[in-house]
């Protein structure tokens, strides 16, 4: 027989799981009709939490519970890619005095709370009132051969590095679908721990997409779309057209992830609901 290591085809990618996934991770799958119970729990330890609504990139394979959330795009006056971030306020929760950060874009509350799950509400970035700039960053070891070649880690994305959106391709799926890149968001001078991972994509489906929906049209910016990169099944990092070996599961023209072969369709941005965990608060 062989290796218990060796029990998934290579072709998947798919790498064995790894015991021990605990916290956070493992609400994942908790569905809503239990969110009271669990929100009442949860609530008093931080702010926000409970049932949210966002909008994301759907789940079409797998078995990750919901889509990823999406990151509204800006594109600013020198071309550099920005996720927007929230307005900040401060209001009264079960008694406590909380600063949240929360903003009407589109027609949508849009809200941190839709990025607390995975434990990234411990993460320093989703602080409302974190020190950071919004700038896209690229990061290292992408999985695409282009950003490795032609940008470094901590540059900040920029609209020209995508000039070839229309055609560009990797010998994954069909080309000229969109162009791809992987990076961080609200994470500088922060432990490889606490970084927010994002996926970018450049394409003319996006820009169509956002030309009659007022959420899209806000929230996408010259063909640009973004999403945080967490798995809802167990927070690993996908990616869009980045392994070959996505094809045998579908999911070579989609965002997968290798770990247990979940599938996302960036084409696809639908409003879900999840239970939120509430972001600590120091004392």
């Amino acid at each position: 027989m062989p290796a218990e290591d060796d029990k998934y085809p290579k072709s998947t990618g798919r790498r064995r799981f790894v015991k021990g996934v605990v916290g956070s991770a493992t609400l994942a799958g908790v569905g809503t009709a239990t969110a009271a119970g669990i929100d009442s729990a949860t609530a008093p330890s931080g702010a926000g939490g409970g049932i949210t609504q966002f909008y994301g990139v759907e789940n079409t394979k797998g078995p990750a519970p919901r889509g990823m959330p999406q990151i509204p795009v800006e594109v600013d006056s020198e071309g550099y890619l920005k996720g927007i971030w929230p307005d900040t306020k401060t209001e009264t929760v079960q008694g406590l005095e909380v600063t949240l950060a929360e903003m009407q874009l589109g027609g949508v509350t849009y809200s941190s709370e839709w990025f607390q799950y995975c434990g990234v509400q411990t993460y320093p970035g989703v602080d409302p009132e974190a020190d950071q700039d919004n700038f896209f960053r690229y990061t290292a070891n992408s999985k695409y051969d282009w950003q490795n070649d032609e940008v470094s880690e901590g540059d900040k994305i920029h609209v020209d590095d995508f000039s070839d959106y229309e055609t560009w391709g990797n010998g994954i799926g069909r080309d000229g679908l969109g162009k791809p890149a992987q990076g961080s968001w609200r994470s500088q001078d922060v432990p490889a721990s606490g970084t927010l991972p994002i996926q970018v994509i450049r394409s003319t489906r996006v820009e169509e997409m956002a030309q009659n929906n007022e959420w899209l049209s806000a929230s996408t910016d010259e063909g640009f779309m973004a999403n945080l990169n967490k798995c809802t099944h167990f927070c690993c990092v996908p990616t869009f057209k980045g392994l070959s070996g996505s094809a045998s599961v579908g999911g070579e023209d989609k965002i997968y992830c290798q770990c247990h072969q979940s599938v996302y369709d960036p084409f696809s941005i639908i409003q879900e609901s999840f239970v939120a965990l509430p972001r600590t608060e120091d004392d």
